[in-house]
């Protein structure tokens, strides 16, 4: 078999509901040059089954089990065993435009120095287990990445959403498996560190399900590993001022996934007394999300959600 120009990367932990629509995503991209890797986190559902299910169905999907250790670990598992030119790494339960790999393809032949490439992300609330097509996306810098883009406001957004070369990655040794969240930040701050060059597509190429009970969703840890992230990287003069940001985020992320409103008011609460300037520094945007947490106790979840969606 021929080295393939992709390897996707999935790593699985209690996927059973959504992995199967996921994989469909990869198979029905345009560019067909991929082989998949689906690496089973030690699930206690019936994921494994589905992956073994699909690994049937097509000779460029491989199925590995391992202990569960976590997905930075997880992911790291699966990128040693590919063998593609880029890594592009999709959670369980994202998908994918059929043109996400094409489309990645002719940014890195146009721009062969790039080490690693992203696109917009549409944020797609989950309705009975369904991706509803997303209102709000992500941002495109018009240039290259650097540090400041990565550190508060993640504009990568997700891991879904990252090709990257890989024989860099491997160098730079992965993931910190130490961390559950904020890992993605950490790695693209390593490889700017490295002076290697990101670059955005101003298209829509992923869909993010915003789900409520997803991983993305325990808030708490979610500030927790990006205050021990941010640490890394900021002085703490800055620091101040991006935890008030940061919270800016997580704030409207709860809104987003119809979080109890004692989740949204306490990082509203948080990020005002961090920085009561910065937080309210985004404009209509931080008025609407101040206003979110102030009143949409009022609202039923779903109506938040289609709100902020």
């Amino acid at each position: 078999m021929s080295v393939p120009e992709f390897s996707v990367v999935i790593p699985a932990y209690n996927a059973e509901t959504t992995i199967r629509s996921t994989v469909a995503s990869v198979l029905e991209q345009s560019d067909q040059d991929f082989e998949i890797v689906l690496v089973d986190d030690r699930s206690t559902d019936e994921t494994l089954k589905a992956l073994l299910g699909l690994a049937a169905m097509d000779s460029r999907i491989r199925v590995v089990s391992k202990p569960n250790s976590g997905v930075s670990a997880t992911r790291n598992f699966g990128a040693n065993l590919a063998k593609g030119r880029w890594l592009a790494f999709l959670d369980a339960d994202d998908q994918w435009h059929r043109e996400k790999l094409a489309r990645h393809r002719s940014f890195h032949d146009f721009e062969p120095l790039l080490t690693a490439s992203f696109a917009k992300v549409a944020f797609a609330p989950n309705r009975e287990g369904e991706l509803a097509p997303g209102r709000t996306y992500s941002r495109i810098p018009a240039d290259y990445l650097d540090t400041s883009d990565v550190l508060v406001e993640n504009v990568i957004c997700t891991t879904s959403n990252l090709v990257i070369d890989r024989e860099f990655f491997l160098d730079l040794g992965g993931f910190d498996e130490s961390m559950r969240y904020a890992e993605d930040q950490d790695l693209i701050a390593r490889v700017l560190g490295e002076g290697a060059l990101i670059r955005g597509i101003d298209e829509p190429l992923v869909r993010y399900r915003m789900s409520e009970y997803g991983l993305s969703s325990d808030f708490s840890a979610m500030l927790t590993n990006w205050r021990r992230f941010a640490a890394r990287w900021m002085d703490g003069q800055e620091l101040p001022r991006a935890e008030a940001t940061y919270c800016r985020y997580l704030t409207r992320r709860a809104l987003r996934t119809g979080a109890p409103m004692d989740v949204v008011w306490s990082f509203a609460r948080r990020g005002l007394e961090a920085d009561k300037g910065t937080f309210m520094a985004g404009g209509s945007r931080s008025l609407l999300t101040v206003g979110g947490a102030f009143v949409g106790g009022a609202m039923p979840p779903a109506m938040r959600r289609a709100l902020f969606a």
